[in-house]
């Protein structure tokens, strides 16, 4: 897969651990950022690698800011974002399987180096289900975002 990766300053130590990870288990990765500790806003490198997976010029993203909040929000407003702050293994695959995320979140101050290793393997091995039960669910989200989109339109 084609992985978009993205960090604020906060989040830039663990973006460094773990890209060469992604590299290993066979991902091209996409980095947009930011390359050093120097302070930067999260809302920028949320929006590049969301709308690289909203387009589909990459097939998942992997976002770190210090607490994971952050680049959450701001990469959930982008349409066809699933953005998940995830800091426990069942949830970075469970959102996948379930809830067909598509970028994983990650507090660089929140979670370690171990645990996002663990969480971004079961994250890129997972695979949406598609089960009735979840299609349903899905399709509701998606409703939603289109019912805003066509009420913020007519604003």
């Amino acid at each position: 897969m084609k992985i978009a990766i993205g960090s604020d300053h906060a989040g830039f130590p663990l973006k460094q651990q773990i890209v060469p990870l992604v590299r290993s288990l066979g991902h091209e990765v996409v980095d947009f950022g930011t390359h050093s500790t120097d302070p930067v806003d999260y809302p920028d490198y949320a929006e590049k690698v969301g709308l690289s997976v909203a387009r589909g010029e990459t097939d998942r993203g992997i976002l770190f800011c210090g607490s994971g909040i952050g680049a959450s929000v701001a990469a959930n407003k982008i349409p066809g974002v699933r953005a998940g702050n995830c800091a426990d293994y069942y949830s970075a695959h469970q959102g996948v399987e379930h809830d067909a995320m598509n970028v994983l979140v990650l507090g660089g101050r929140i979670v370690g180096q171990a645990l996002a290793e663990d969480m971004v393997r079961a994250y890129l091995a997972a695979r949406y289900t598609g089960e009735e039960r979840h299609a349903k669910r899905l399709a509701k989200v998606e409703a939603i975002e289109a019912r805003a989109a066509e009420m913020l339109a007519r604003r």
